[in-house]
């Protein structure tokens, strides 16, 4: 069972705010109005992290994007995937599985959608998950907490795209 301390489930008569802010400033010499600026922005959140932002070169093409930064799509394939890990640490823990290590290497698809959109698609997690203890899940266990993970995930939740799990051994 979940100590009701550790975990607090939202409730229906409950409202959560998440924020986060950005910043982006026209660089000197960039005439803007011809479509060649920089889009690399700051992106802050309130625990004090601080990321660099910039749109996919992918959509933007160089120098006006940055590879170094993280671009809207990645962060979208990263909260998918975080907030997968989350859920599927919190229920094996309540399940009394012992978890040593977690790792995704989680992909993303942009391609037109049903209605001629360009869009995220298809996301697919890839969940490679360590295990100690003196019983270990099986591989019908562990799909059973990674299809519990996606029910309960929020991100899961809140997006259109397609989000599947195929979860990998550890170590491949």
């Amino acid at each position: 069972m979940i100590e009701p301390a550790l975990l607090r489930m939202p409730n229906t008569t409950m409202r959560h705010e998440y924020r986060a802010s950005l910043t982006w400033q026209r660089q000197a010499g960039e005439t803007f109005t011809d479509n060649r600026y920089s889009r690399r922005h700051v992106l802050r959140f309130d625990g004090g992290a601080e990321w660099a932002g910039s749109s996919s070169p992918n959509v933007v093409r160089l120098p006006w994007s940055d590879p170094t930064a993280v671009d809207p799509e990645e962060m979208l394939v990263a909260s998918l995937s975080s907030c997968h890990m989350l859920w599927f640490l919190s229920l094996a823990a309540s399940d009394g599985w012992c978890i040593d290590a977690y790792a995704d290497d989680a992909i993303g698809v942009m391609a037109h959608d049903e209605r001629g959109r360009m869009a995220m698609t298809l996301v697919t997690l890839r969940p490679a998950v360590s295990v100690a203890g003196a019983t270990v899940p099986n591989w019908v266990q562990l799909a059973g907490l990674h299809h519990r993970a996606h029910e309960a995930c929020f991100i899961a939740n809140s997006v259109r795209t397609e989000v599947q799990c195929a979860p990998r051994a550890w170590g491949d």
